[in-house]
């Protein structure tokens, strides 16, 4: 199988092309090589997805691995161009619900709404930061943008925090490292509160088999 991953080298995108890269499938990285020596036995294409895809264009691959797609205009441009590839998992996030909190949630749950217009103001930033609050229904958008371009042909991955080697959010690796160091610690939140966390190593390999499915 032949496999393109949109991003590839940082976090999440780093162990789903490893996993592919284990299965005996052929990679392609496409991203603005800020990390190019991570997979340097790799093919690796370099653009900006929002303005410059040339490198994509009269290429052919079998799957599409979105990872760094939360805007939906250019979730929209990859669609459209890669619209002859079989597969196209779309990396979402638990943030697309309404209230990712509640036990027992599931695809059916309550999704954010967000209009185009609204979209392109947030993108461009004439509506406010991107991250926060508008988050989710950018990516709740973007799923939906994908769906319709692609029918039938879109896996959207809603994982919850991901954790693991490379993680660069600081949100589980601060408290491992303050906790290391010892002494009394001031944590926010119920003591008996459960939490749900996956690795990026696990999920990685998961999204992989549903590709293999596809």
């Amino acid at each position: 199988m032949n496999i393109l991953i949109l991003g590839g080298t940082r976090f999440l995108g780093r162990y789903l092309a490893k996993a592919a890269i284990g299965k005996g499938y052929i990679v392609t990285l496409f991203n603005r090589g800020s990390d190019p020596y991570v997979f340097p036995e790799i093919e690796q294409l370099r653009g900006d997805r929002d303005g410059d895809l040339e490198m994509l264009k009269g290429r052919q691959w079998d799957a599409v691995i979105d990872t760094s797609g939360f805007i939906p205009r250019t979730v929209l441009k990859s669609c459209r161009l890669l619209n002859q590839v079989k597969h196209y998992t779309y990396i979402s996030s638990i943030s697309v619900y309404s209230d990712p909190t509640e036990p027992g949630i599931d695809e059916n749950g309550e999704v954010h709404s967000l209009n185009e217009d609204k979209a392109e103001k947030i993108s461009r930033g004439t509506a406010g930061p991107i991250y926060g609050e508008y988050y989710g229904p950018l990516k709740s958008l973007s799923e939906k943008v994908a769906e319709k371009e692609l029918p039938g042909k879109v896996l959207s991955i809603r994982a919850g925090q991901i954790v693991g080697p490379y993680d660069y959010t600081d949100r589980l690796p601060y408290w491992l490292k303050r906790i290391a160091e010892g002494g009394e610690i001031l944590a926010p939140g119920r003591p008996g509160r459960p939490i749900q966390v996956i690795d990026a190593r696990d999920l990685a390999q998961w999204i992989i088999q549903m590709i293999e499915k596809a």
